[in-house]
């Protein structure tokens, strides 16, 4: 058992007392239990019978596999020191290879590569099964670098110093073992690390509640504590600052998922940045950006949430705050993010869910006192997404964009402000026929009386009778935004059958900015399910499909939601597709990393279960219920939200005699679709090729 197995295990073996009397199915929370693989092998056979061994099958599995092994996809770059750099999977390299180019190669139809790491070459040395999780590399000159390796492709994770110069991780050089870790570089010989120093320093959500600053050559248990945590505290991490003359150091501490402290470390003193703590602070060159979550009164000025203030940070430290007001939100509009380059601040708006992007420039050293300017970027097509890719804040005012949209093949920007403007230098090809197909935005009245938004994706000339299949998507947590992008495949899987498409802007994602949000927190919950059904049954009313030829997709806190529409709204749905979901509300908080989303659903070890419990789909299930065919995924790997859940939630609907419950567990690929191309082919196409046939 590797070191990522047993963190799970710690996960699920929690004390007698927290659990569940009347709970006949923890004994799935095993995760890695004989019992418990014994009964996921067997759920998985019946499946793989059902949906997988067809001809159908194999066609839409390799359809989409087709689309994620493209060499004509584009290869996403961050740029490091004058070259561009890419972690890559292809059929040739299923578990990926990390490789870089110079700008001027990359703008060939078929750029030279040079090969950096080649993941499957080093499962193949070491006899395992790597999973890239990504890379910091030591500012300025990137000669050494931290590389991330997950053993199944959850959160846990290898971490190892590699050699630019030679390609190859350093002999003796830093490496941390497999756990839930954070680190950074401070300088050549130093770093930051937070990770499982042994009993009692993780958190009670299962990331790092200590972090130590470790020299070179030293042993890690040598290290100097920085800080220390709570047990109850979410996680705990520092990070160093190298933009020179603004030199700093930082320690963060999360308290849940949308409130933190921020501190600047001088020496062995931390002084706080007194900013709310459902504020984000962030420290540039001479500024300070807060990004407000609550109205926040300072100086005797109010601003709303979701307001960009901008201040000098050294006389914010001073006492003497003077903010500028850089983004305001109204009933139409909310911050997606923001980006600095050497000499700008690039914002990404939301208007009703659609791009687009200001560019702010600060006044000038030599003229502390003037306003900051504000210019529009050419907006992107009609019903579309237009996100910052990379900027070099530290060198250069050079910028890259994403662009895409539904129908739109996803395209790759590049400009200078100032000097250079945007040209495109990649472009994703058409994976499927887009100009048979037509999105509109929708806005539908919730229970409540609230505006909520959705996209549809539809054949054009679509007959409004009631008769096309649908696939409603949502999402609805977590300040999560889901924004028009382009899928191949969901163009071939969904669209290019006849199917429809829709997405659900619902309340507890970030469309409207926090309040958006907030409006859908703990015991306001049922108001993302009342959004959600409110647009099942406005397709339903304009004659798009009918009950029995609407499905529903959604994962992790959509699954969730998922689970929601099973149990609270069966009758507006002819098939759900369920995946890595929370279900098990009263145990969540338990398993995995449950903890850290008490701020999203409440505790449900105190009186907040009077409300959790409405919203909790196992427990509400009813032998008697009448509940639309189900299809349940989840991966082994999960140390997030853990398999555990999703089985619990079929066997127990199993064992009630509801017919059609269905269940599908990949031993790999973590919080997510699977560990390498193939394998998130195969869970995608599962879930489809379910929805379509229980659809007809």
């Amino acid at each position: 058992m590797n070191n990522a197995h047993a963190q799970n295990d710690k996960a699920a073996k929690v004390p007698a007392d927290t659990r569940v009397a009347d709970d006949p199915y923890q004994w799935l929370e095993d995760i890695h239990g004989t019992r418990s693989m014994d009964w996921v092998k067997q759920q998985n056979a019946v499946t793989t019978k059902q949906f997988v061994d067809n001809a159908e099958f194999v066609k839409t599995r390799d359809s989409i596999l087709e689309v994620l092994d493209s060499d004509a996809r584009i290869p996403d770059v961050n740029r490091m020191d004058g070259w561009l750099y890419n972690f890559w999977r292809d059929q040739a390299h299923p578990r990926g290879i990390w490789r870089r180019t110079t700008l001027d190669e990359y703008r060939k139809t078929e750029p030279k590569w040079q090969l950096l790491l080649d993941i499957d070459a080093l499962n193949k040395a070491e006899n395992k099964r790597w999973v890239f999780k990504g890379v910091q590399c030591l500012k300025p000159k990137f000669e050494r670098c931290l590389i991330s390796l997950s053993p199944d492709g959850g959160d846990a994770v290898n971490v190892r110093e590699f050699d630019m110069a030679s390609n190859s991780f350093v002999k003796g050089g830093f490496e941390l073992p497999v756990a839930k870790t954070e680190v950074d570089w401070i300088d050549d010989n130093t770093i930051y690390v937070g990770t499982d120093f042994g009993p009692g320093s993780m958190t009670e959500s299962s990331y790092p509640r200590i972090v130590k600053q470790w020299k070179r050559g030293t042993p890690l248990s040598s290290a100097a504590t920085v800080y220390e945590g709570k047990p109850t505290d979410l996680a705990v991490s520092a990070s160093h600052d190298r933009t020179p003359g603004y030199e700093r150091d930082f320690v963060s501490v999360a308290k849940d998922f949308f409130h933190s402290e921020l501190y600047q470390r001088s020496g062995d003193k931390l002084t706080r940045v007194d900013v709310p703590t459902d504020a984000s602070a962030d420290a540039h060159r001479e500024w300070l950006l807060v990004l407000t979550r609550s109205p926040w009164t300072i100086g005797g000025s109010t601003y709303p949430s979701g307001a960009l203030l901008a201040t000098k940070f050294d006389d914010f430290m001073a006492g003497k705050p003077a903010f500028t007001v850089l983004f305001k939100p109204d009933a139409h509009t909310s911050l997606a993010s923001y980006n600095w380059t050497q000499h700008h601040l690039i914002l990404d708006v939301l208007d009703d869910v659609k791009s687009r992007v200001e560019v702010l420039t600060p006044p000038q050293m030599e003229t502390p006192e003037g306003d900051w300017k504000r210019e529009a970027m050419p907006g992107a097509p009609a019903m579309s997404t237009i996100s910052v890719v990379d900027t070099d804040p530290d060198h250069s005012d050079e910028y890259w964009l994403g662009v895409t949209g539904f129908l739109t093949p996803s395209s790759l920007q590049r400009g200078v402000l100032g000097s250079v403007p945007a040209e495109t230098i990649k472009h994703e090809p058409a994976f499927f026929d887009a100009a048979k197909f037509e999105v509109s935005q929708h806005f539908v009245s919730s229970k409540d009386g609230t505006r909520v938004p959705y996209f549809e994706i539809a054949p054009k000339g679509m007959k409004l009778n009631g008769a096309n299949r649908t696939l409603l998507y949502g999402y609805g947590g977590f300040e999560v935004s889901l924004q028009p992008h382009y899928s191949g495949s969901i163009g071939r899987a969904w669209l290019d059958r006849g199917g429809v498409y829709v997405v659900a802007n619902i309340r507890g994602g970030g469309e409207y900015g926090p309040q958006w949000h907030q409006a859908a927190l703990k015991a306001n919950r049922p108001r993302a399910y009342e959004d959600f059904a409110a647009v099942a049954e406005d397709l339903v009313k304009r004659g798009v499909t009918s009950a029995k030829h609407l499905g529903a997709e959604g994962g992790s806190n959509g699954g969730l939601l998922m689970g929601n529409m099973l149990t609270m709204y069966p009758q507006l749905f002819g098939a759900i597709a369920c995946e890595v979901p929370l279900l098990d509300m009263k145990r969540y908080s338990h398993l995995s990393a449950g903890a850290s989303w008490m701020a999203e659903y409440g505790n449900p070890d105190t009186a907040d279960w009077n409300f959790i419990k409405t919203f909790s789909p196992y427990q509400n299930l009813h032998k008697d219920g009448h509940y639309p065919p189900v299809l349940f995924y989840t991966t082994t790997s999960d140390d997030r939200v853990g398999p555990v859940q999703a089985r619990k939630m079929a066997a127990k609907m199993q064992a009630m005699g509801i017919p059609n419950v269905w269940f599908y567990e990949n031993l790999e690929g973590g919080h997510g679709a699977g560990a390498d191309n193939k394998q998130a082919a195969l869970m995608h196409a599962l879930a489809y090729d379910f929805l379509w046939d229980q659809l007809k």
